[in-house]
């Protein structure tokens, strides 16, 4: 069926010499010459086996054949560019990627962003999560948050204050419930029980690949958990969590952000974030 259809072209030069009724007009609106677009709706008027246009000294008209065919016409163009539209490259400075540790993105940006929503209503972003800094290539994201050692990371990265403190749920007995371990951390559990002398009988019985999902663990009343201060601020701010003492170790890995400097919407969502902080 498709290939008894004319071509494209002549249906685009019919819609514009119908809507200006005149081929000269049409033609400067369409980059063609005068001569081209006649021919061009002479050959449509010919698979068509029917004249579209009255040609008159001073003008055209539209035979009725043309004005049952144009609304139809336009209507097809009107959503064949719209479809094309979709998929229409935006301005990079539109949109921006941020590359975020799932952690970050849930239990930090998360419940901040209705701020820089409106204080920037028009910034369009897109958040890309990850856990570990080689899941995605930095040089793809525009604002770029997420775990490992310094070493893994740029110069220009800056790290990100925190400290690792245990948390549990505030209705909950921490010494009856299982500790969960977040994994592939230099520094973890075992090392928080020296420095606090505290729980010393409890080990580790469940384990997770993110300080988030530890997090979500000791929010639901099932674990008690080593997790990052900034993951956990939230949380311990709105009672969701408490922290079960003061003693806190140092973690050797940690969050570090970096972003491109040169591109003005993600130096604006850094500076936000870090202020946020």
């Amino acid at each position: 069926m498709a290939k008894n259809l004319p071509p494209l072209n002549w249906f685009r030069v019919f819609e514009t010499a119908a809507r200006c009724l005149s081929f000269t007009a049409a033609a400067d609106e369409l980059g063609l010459t005068q001569s081209a677009v006649s021919q061009q709706i002479k050959a449509l008027e010919t698979r068509l086996g029917t004249p579209l246009f009255i040609r008159r000294p001073r003008g055209l008209a539209l035979t009725d054949d043309a004005r049952k065919l144009l609304p139809l016409v336009g209507s097809s163009l009107d959503q064949l560019h719209a479809a094309a539209h979709m998929f229409a490259p935006q301005p990079s400075e539109q949109m921006i990627t941020v590359a975020a540790s799932v952690s970050i993105t849930q239990w930090v940006i998360a419940p901040r962003l209705s701020e820089f929503t409106s204080l920037y209503p028009t910034q369009r972003i897109r958040f890309v999560g990850t856990i570990w800094a080689d899941e995605f290539q930095n040089d793809a994201a525009d604002v770029d948050i997420r775990f490992g050692p310094a070493r893994a990371f740029a110069p220009s990265a800056q790290r990100l204050k925190d400290e690792l403190i245990v948390v549990a749920h505030p209705d909950k007995d921490p010494a009856a419930l299982p500790v969960v371990e977040t994994v592939g951390t230099s520094r973890g559990w075992s090392d928080w029980q020296k420095e606090s002398n505290l729980f010393p009988h409890l080990k580790p019985s469940l384990f997770v690949d993110s300080y988030g999902l530890a997090l979500n663990l000791a929010e639901q009343g099932s674990a008690i958990a080593l997790v990052s201060s900034l993951v956990a601020k939230t949380s311990l701010t709105e009672g969701r969590v408490k922290q079960i003492s003061a003693s806190s170790i140092a973690g050797i890995e940690g969050y570090h952000i970096n972003y491109k400097a040169n591109k003005q919407a993600a130096t604006t969502f850094a500076k936000w974030f870090l202020q946020a902080l």
